[in-house]
């Protein structure tokens, strides 16, 4: 009963994160059961220090992670070619989008520049973090993102947005 409850408490935003990382709704329904699967076998863990809709989110951010490191290898040897920081994209670009137009683009991108874009820009994790967590450079998490971002000015601009 109680995992029942859970599961309907955090299913429909959980399944929005997992989109996110996902490449697709398919990859997204996987990764939404193996983070349910993972959440109630790990369940005991939760310490009830911070907040549950937080430790959960973790939890499916973690697993949707997992899912991509065992199905795909993330280059290595990205260089970081002229990577400057540049401003991130106008709000007056993305207040004119629906939710479903902006995930229609980030699923667009390539799965390292998917994962590392989401991290980064929605999730809040740092590159030395997102370097832990994904076994690569802070070079090639910062090259990713530089990329990711580049990519999504390039699709908003042929939007005309």
């Amino acid at each position: 009963m109680a995992e029942y409850q859970l599961y309907h408490r955090f299913a429909p935003k959980m399944y929005g994160v997992c989109l996110r990382y996902g490449g697709n709704e398919t990859d997204a329904e996987e990764i939404l059961q193996l983070g349910f699967i993972r959440l109630f076998h790990n369940l005991y863990q939760f310490r009830f220090e911070g907040s549950l809709d937080g430790w959960v989110k973790r939890v499916f951010v973690t697993t949707a992670i997992n899912y991509y490191k065992k199905q795909l290898k993330f280059k290595q040897n990205v260089e970081l070619n002229n990577a400057n920081e540049d401003a991130t994209m106008q709000e007056d670009s993305l207040s004119v989008m629906t939710t479903k137009e902006l995930l229609a683009i980030i699923q667009s991108l390539p799965t390292g520049y998917r994962t590392i874009f989401s991290m980064h820009e929605i999730e809040g994790y740092g590159h030395k973090e997102i370097a832990s967590l994904l076994g690569i450079s802070e070079g090639t998490s910062k090259s990713q993102l530089h990329l990711a971002r580049h990519s999504v000015r390039r699709m908003l601009k042929e939007r005309g947005m």
